[in-house]
């Protein structure tokens, strides 16, 4: 296994672009998901996906680093059968939980779906997402085991061949059901079983790395007191619970938003009188918003996501002033990326909805929802370091904070404002969760932000973006009305306004000074190379 370790910074990078690669995917499919199933088969999934995420981040949050903690303090210590001790009793400790979690789901699938308000529609999903507790668990045993080891290939390998074999089983399944039986129950049951498929397409790969490293020719003999004392099994699974309870409750905040959401939406109009297909429709119209905020946001958290880990790097090293300076150049990268995305796809979120999905049914709420994009981005990026400098409970309970309010607001806004009202309380849950997150910094905000230098510079570039955006979008709907394809002609609408926003955005903020040189250049990865081509234009002072 000596052969596989990798540095910190090499096994961070291996994780991180993983991660880059499965979150860009995961943006990506549910465009053409519901291009093949419409807005029914979109409702169908994205009701039971929450229960899939929630199963995600339990397998990849919490009991991976739990089991590498374990494992890793007993090499230290040259205990290499004591390490194999761990992952045998922790791989049969989950096994056997998710198998009792699949016995439960399996079996509660038709009050959950009923609890849901659909039981015809959602049961067969349900049952067909819970096959995955069958092979999460293991896989994030085998996960764990490794990670021990700082060998981060395994796990960032098995994250891709996971997510491209959950989508690839997704988008067959669609087109398979719709274009044989027109099916969407169907066709959404075959995509949640993607998780299961994901999940076995990503443990036969770390089978593979893990009969590479000879543990399973090295089986620790079960003598007498193989399993004693810390090794025991009463011992171990109680430590994996213990360290990897906070942090999965703190990853699984986030599912709770859009748990709320497949437990309420449909319910309440159906409740305020609408008929059960007009509730299906809206409530899939309205998951059309997840996607969008995505894609908005994708950049902004990952550029501002990826100084995180130098913010953890300086409180382990207590550098204060370093730690300050580079939780500042996140917030500051994210305000400047997430308040244009923010604003720029609210203004034209009619074309791009009718560029994605086909039409532009609820733009009104999307238009709310993209408003979401800013505190989403802010709120990920202070959650970040807050977690950097230590503090991990500080964000989850913040979070929770809006899913109360995200809960309340869902039963009072949804029967007087239907799907804009659902749109509106996500908006308000999120600003509320990151005004919490942002609160911790009170005192520092001025200086982190730098708002008294550039505020005027960012909202002047924000208002020309958003003007320049509009513009182009008139002109552009005006020039292609007479189009056949009204598609075609959105697609071109859409991405013209944007690239006319972006290019009036860019030009303002850097001619007014709003974003400095050597800002932009501790940037990992990216920021040098840009700097060198704003420098050959002239761009920025």
């Amino acid at each position: 296994m000596t052969s596989g370790r990798q540095s910190f910074v090499q096994g961070a990078a291996i994780l991180g672009a993983a991660a880059f690669f499965t979150k860009l995917l995961g943006a990506v499919y549910r465009v053409p998901y519901q291009n093949i199933t419409g807005n029914e088969g979109m409702f169908v999934y994205q009701q039971v996906y929450p229960l899939y995420s929630t199963l995600l981040i339990l397998a990849t949050a919490g009991f991976p680093l739990a089991i590498s903690k374990l494992v890793s303090e007993r090499l230290a210590e040259g205990d290499e059968a004591g390490a194999r001790r761990v992952f045998i009793v922790s791989s049969v400790t989950l096994t056997l939980t998710g198998f009792l979690f699949f016995l439960l789901l399996f079996a509660g699938a038709p009050w959950i779906a009923g609890w849901m308000g659909n039981r015809e529609w959602l049961t067969l999903p349900i049952r067909a997402v819970s096959f995955a507790l069958l092979v999460v668990p293991l896989m994030s045993a085998i996960r764990g085991y490794f990670q021990g080891h700082q060998n981060m290939i395994p796990t960032a390998l098995s994250q891709s061949v996971e997510q491209v074999v959950r989508v690839a089983t997704i988008l067959f399944a669609a087109w398979w059901f719709m274009s044989r039986e027109g099916d969407v129950v169907s066709a959404g049951a075959g995509a949640v079983f993607g998780a299961f498929t994901g999940a076995v397409g990503a443990l036969l790969v770390l089978l593979m790395f893990l009969r590479g490293s000879g543990l399973l020719r090295q089986v620790p003999q079960a003598g007498p007191g193989a399993f004693a004392g810390r090794d025991s099994v009463r011992y171990v699974a109680r430590e994996i619970w213990r360290l990897s309870l906070p942090i999965c409750l703190g990853s699984l905040v986030l599912p709770l938003f859009s748990l709320v959401d497949s437990f309420t939406v449909a319910n309440l109009l159906k409740w305020s009188g609408w008929s059960v297909a007009s509730s299906v429709e809206a409530k899939g119209i309205f998951d059309r918003g997840q996607p969008l905020i995505q894609f908005a946001s994708f950049f902004a958290t990952a550029i501002a996501l990826s100084i995180v880990p130098a913010v953890a790097e300086a409180k382990a090293r207590g550098e204060s002033g370093k730690m300050e300076e580079r939780s500042s150049l996140a917030f500051r990268l994210t305000l400047l990326l997430g308040l244009p995305a923010s604003v720029g796809l609210a203004v034209v979120v009619r074309s791009a909805n009718v560029m994605l999905f086909e039409d532009a049914s609820g733009s009104d709420a999307l238009a709310i929802l993209a408003l979401t994009t800013l505190f989403y981005t802010l709120g990920v990026t202070s959650a970040g370091i807050l977690q950097g400098m230590g503090n991990v409970i500080l964000p989850a309970r913040n979070l929770l904070a809006g899913v109360a309010v995200k809960l309340v607001l869902n039963l009072l806004l949804i029967p007087w404002w239907d799907i804009r009202g659902a749109a509106a309380a996500t908006l308000i849950a999120y600003a509320a969760a990151t005004f919490l997150n942002l609160a911790a910094f009170r005192g520092q905000l001025g200086r982190m932000f730098r708002l008294r230098e550039t505020g005027w510079a960012l909202a002047t570039a924000t208002l020309l973006m958003a003007g320049a955006a509009a513009g182009a979008q008139a002109l552009l709907t005006a020039v292609t009305a007479d189009w056949a394809s009204h598609r075609l002609a959105m697609t071109l609408t859409s991405l013209g306004s944007v690239a006319a926003g972006a290019a009036v955005y860019g030009i303002v903020l850097l001619g007014l000074g709003g974003v400095r040189r050597e800002e932009l250049r501790v940037v990992p990865k990216w920021g040098p190379r840009l700097v060198s081509l704003l420098e050959s234009r002239g761009l920025i002072r």
